[in-house]
């Protein structure tokens, strides 16, 4: 099963695609795209570009993408909500079925606790996913969302795990 993850951002939006048969994880691609500062509809416009074009290149069987924080700022969620809205509506468009997660959980899944620092995160996918060197940070969230569901889905014995609770999952 091919999986791709997604760390939604309106100046960087990680992308990270791994394939998972049974509990061995194999690294495939990742990066960020790159989004130009400017007025808000060009730049979800490039989110969906940029999404569009990892799907046509990797064909993953399905999608996992973070569920957005309520930051100090409500109008830095609300941009961040449009740019993951933006992600989520094409990667339906193109057939995927996307799973969501709290960074929480994806934090709990890679590292083993849920208030891991993001250079922790870094070093367990590269650990996790054999890497030569560590992967840019978005780029690591993006992977770990997948990582994330792909222990889900082993531990529930399906592709189609609903996410954790409490660290527990559902």
């Amino acid at each position: 099963m091919r999986i791709l993850g997604i760390d939604p951002g309106l100046r960087l939006t990680g992308f990270g695609v791994i394939d998972v048969q049974g509990r061995d994880l194999r690294y495939v691609a990742s990066g960020v795209i790159r989004i130009a500062p400017g007025a808000l509809p060009p730049r979800l416009k490039t989110i969906h570009e940029g999404i569009s074009e990892v799907v046509a290149q990797y064909r993953p069987a399905l999608a996992v993408a973070e569920i957005v924080f309520v930051n100090v700022n409500p109008q830095s969620t609300l941009l961040l909500g449009q740019a993951r809205g933006a992600a989520i509506t094409t990667l339906v468009a193109h057939g995927l079925a996307v799973h969501e997660y709290t960074a929480l959980q994806v934090k709990q899944a890679v590292v083993g606790h849920g208030r891991a620092a993001k250079s922790q995160v870094q070093a367990m996918v590269q650990r996790l996913l054999g890497l030569p060197g560590l992967p840019s940070t978005d780029a690591a969230d993006a992977l770990a969302c997948a990582i994330c569901h792909a222990h889900a889905a082993t531990m529930t014995g399906a592709a189609g795990a609903t996410g954790m609770r409490g660290g527990r999952l559902r």
